[in-house]
């Protein structure tokens, strides 16, 4: 997944270093840094990238908070790095967020595949997340028109067939979707 953009947040200056040192030679683009939290979500917020990797211990907010925040906007994936002795601190997140954690100290051996799985794991979410959007749009647009053939059977008489022939017959003369000739059959029907 070369190309991936990826944001570093890490107070130790050498640190961030060595990690996008590692990440630009296995082929990512580190589009942005921060030493603390609060600069860490102005960088993430007007870049938008790929992935954030972040310490679990930042001044200003804390890698948890900043996590929580990209979280709840859907942003982006986040790996936080932490000491081992914080490692339990990091497993109720887990159960909540899209995040991953490494453990100190770092090298391409748990960089470069905590990067893939991530990244690849957070697409995969989102794109459940669309279809799971698309399917109950489709569902509301179902019901809105079963309760307008309904509607048309009780009050007009007309079987099931005739009904939704009649509201795509009004849809094409009005250009306009089934499911607002749907709603529209429903205000006028209810009125009544």
């Amino acid at each position: 997944m070369y190309g991936i953009r990826i944001i570093l947040a890490d107070p130790d200056p050498l640190f961030r270093k060595y990690i996008k040192e590692k990440l630009l030679k296995a082929g990512y683009m580190v589009v942005g840094e921060a030493s603390d939290g609060r600069k860490a979500l102005q960088v993430i917020f007007n870049i938008q990238p790929d992935l954030v990797i972040i310490n679990a211990d930042l001044p200003g907010k804390s890698g948890l908070e900043v996590a929580e925040t990209v979280e709840g906007h859907r942003l982006a994936p986040v790996i936080i790095i932490t000491e081992p002795d914080l490692q339990d601190d990091l497993k109720e997140v887990l159960e909540h967020w899209m995040v991953s954690y490494i453990l100190k100290p770092v090298d391409e051996i748990n960089l470069i595949p905590a990067v893939e799985v991530c990244v690849a794991m957070f697409r995969k979410f989102r794109r459940l997340e669309e279809e799971n959007r698309k399917l109950k749009q489709t569902l509301e647009t179902r019901k809105v028109i079963e309760k307008a053939k309904g509607l048309l059977i009780e009050f007009k008489g007309m079987t099931e067939p005739q009904a939704f022939k009649y509201m795509q017959k009004l849809s094409m003369d009005n250009s306009q979707p089934v499911q607002k000739i749907a709603k529209q059959i429903i205000t006028t029907m209810e009125r009544k």
